[in-house]
């Protein structure tokens, strides 16, 4: 069983930058893909950033690439995504996901989510 709990989000103006962390409980954090989804009001789930066991595979979805970054320290069990150039519609609740194989999380499919941490970016 894994725990995910996210923490970092918050206001912040356009152009700035914020850092989600996801904190995972558990001894087999390492064995997992994790990844970063978000959902805006009246919107679809939609995939962020996914990173792989060892942190050499990344994924990233194309609104965010070259502004955000994924990281993982299996020492820590943390998983983090770096936001930089943050836009408007960055706005949503983020939520972290944990799976047995990073293409499971590019499918949107998971074993363990978390909370959610809501990011708003104001104009």
């Amino acid at each position: 069983q894994v725990q995910l709990v996210e923490s970092g989000g918050g206001l912040v103006q356009a152009g700035g930058s914020l850092r989600l962390s996801c904190a995972a409980s558990g001894r087999t954090f390492s064995s997992y893909a994790m990844g970063w989804f978000r959902q805006a009001p009246g919107k679809e789930l939609e995939f962020v950033a996914v990173i792989g066991w060892s942190a050499g595979n990344t994924y990233y979805a194309d609104a965010v690439k070259g502004r955000f970054t994924i990281s993982r320290d299996n020492g820590k069990n943390t998983v983090n995504l770096q936001m930089n150039s943050l836009k408007p519609e960055d706005t949503a609740v983020y939520y972290c996901a944990a799976a047995s194989t990073a293409h499971r999380l590019l499918l949107q499919d998971h074993d363990y989510w978390g909370q959610g941490t809501q990011v708003t970016v104001s104009s």
